[in-house]
């Protein structure tokens, strides 16, 4: 017989984890692999060849979704096996692996091996690929309000651009592709996306001060990428953190030990670059001293820890994914998350984050402030979330603005304008004069 190269593989017996070797040659030029050789070409028979004959085909068809031939051979009466792998002309994937042989090695593509293969077979990225099992009237009411809301709160889409169906929204946002569902879509407008890619959740635990791995409680997130951002922060600081009171003027301000901004942007950007085919969730461990966000990716090559943190240009692992979160004014472009951490941080006068890169697994480490940080920046600067420097500019243009019309104006949800004007009142930036119905907001203090 003829000796192993880039198209031949000779094995002794069959074993199920061989067709991963069959995966790498129909994502390569294709090949045979003969069952009872040996690795030297010697025929030394193979066992239960009738049974392979049929088992064989079926897992290939069952794991991979794809066809090869089984034939039975002979030698001076031994039996052995040739399977004939085709090459496909699509990405083959063994249980969510992708396998590529290479010479006469097989190979698992991983990071961005793996994203300039899945671009070279398709003309795709990973999450432009066309869904055909799901459609435009499967997916999430809610999901598509809260994009909507924001989209036109932060002011990357006006009122006139949203206010048509989905599927049209959906075409302006690039998402179908000749009336299909692009993958994108679906992760960020369905309900249920972890049907469909295993492990596309959020999970946060609280744990102790310490690398103790005992876990004190946990929650997951779940639902459209739409739904974990809207939900995911306001859990994080409603249930996981303490804050510290601090007086001023004798109105009490409660200052977190994070930088809620900070957070946010890291929480939406591992939202928008985890390489979700992995299969695993976006993990926060919450400690009282420290946290950490981490969530897969495929790191650029040529790029370093250090690349992050200075001007770079913006390569999205998934583009589809961070164009939409743009538009709903949840990132900014041009490669800027880490700076708007960097910033934020500084702002609330907490150290910056610190950042780890290992194998495909990225780590945000965020520090509590110290007491006397918290202090600091309860007593000489109070920071206020997005929505909440919303509300407080539509009060500084009309002071006798009622509830309702704030809500009307910035397309804030009225429960949470309830939450906003309690916090502004808390943090003693305004006060209620007069009754609710004929009083004014008075500015105490501008932030």
């Amino acid at each position: 017989m003829n000796k192993e190269n880039q198209n031949i593989e000779f094995k002794e017996s069959w074993r199920d984890e061989y067709l991963k070797w069959i995966c790498g040659f129909a994502n390569a030029q294709g090949g045979k692999i003969y069952i009872g050789v040996n690795d030297d070409g010697t025929i030394c028979g193979a066992k239960n060849c009738k049974k392979l004959l049929e088992d064989i085909p079926n897992k290939v068809r069952d794991t991979m979704g794809i066809v090869v031939d089984v034939n039975a051979l002979e030698a001076n009466s031994i039996e052995y096996l040739e399977i004939v792998v085709y090459s496909s002309t699509y990405p083959v994937s063994y249980h969510g692996e992708y396998h590529y042989r290479s010479g006469s090695t097989k190979q698992q593509l991983q990071g961005s091996a793996l994203t300039e293969f899945l671009i070279k077979k398709t003309g795709y990225q990973w999450d432009a690929v066309p869904i055909d099992w799901i459609g435009v009237d499967d997916l999430d009411k809610e999901s598509f309000d809260i994009f909507r809301r924001e989209a036109v709160r932060t002011g990357r889409m006006s009122l006139m651009d949203v206010e048509c169906s989905n599927i049209q929204l959906l075409d302006k946002l690039g998402l179908l592709d000749n009336g299909k569902l692009k993958r994108a879509a679906v992760l960020l407008f369905y309900r249920y996306p972890q049907r469909f890619v295993t492990g596309c959740y959020v999970k946060i635990g609280k744990f102790p001060v310490g690398n103790s791995a005992e876990l004190l409680y946990q929650d997951t997130v779940e639902g459209s990428l739409m739904l974990m951002a809207d939900r995911t922060i306001d859990l994080i600081y409603l249930k996981y953190l303490t804050a510290s009171i601090s007086y001023q003027h004798d109105v009490r301000i409660e200052t977190y030990p994070y930088a809620r901004e900070a957070v946010r942007e890291a929480v939406y950007n591992a939202l928008i670059h985890t390489k979700w085919q992995d299969g695993i969730p976006i993990q926060i461990r919450v400690q009282d001293d420290i946290m950490y966000i981490s969530n897969q990716c495929a790191f650029p090559s040529d790029w370093t820890v250090a690349d992050l943190l200075k001007p770079h240009r913006s390569r999205p692992y998934n583009p589809q994914l961070a164009s939409t979160f743009y538009r709903a004014g949840y990132i900014e472009s041009w490669g800027r998350g880490i700076e708007k951490i960097e910033t934020e941080c500084k702002t609330a006068g907490a150290k910056p984050p610190q950042y780890e890169v290992k194998g495909d697994g990225f780590t945000v480490k965020f520090d509590a402030m110290t007491t006397n940080e918290v202090i600091k920046e309860g007593n000489g600067r109070i920071t206020l979330t997005e929505n909440e420097k919303l509300v407080l500019e539509a009060i500084k243009n009309n002071q006798s603005r009622t509830k309702k019309e704030l809500a009307n104006l910035t397309t804030i949800p009225s429960r949470t304008i309830d939450r906003i004007i309690q916090s502004l009142q808390n943090k003693g930036l305004i006060v209620r004069q007069g009754s609710n119905k004929t009083g004014y907001w008075q500015i105490i203090k501008v932030a």
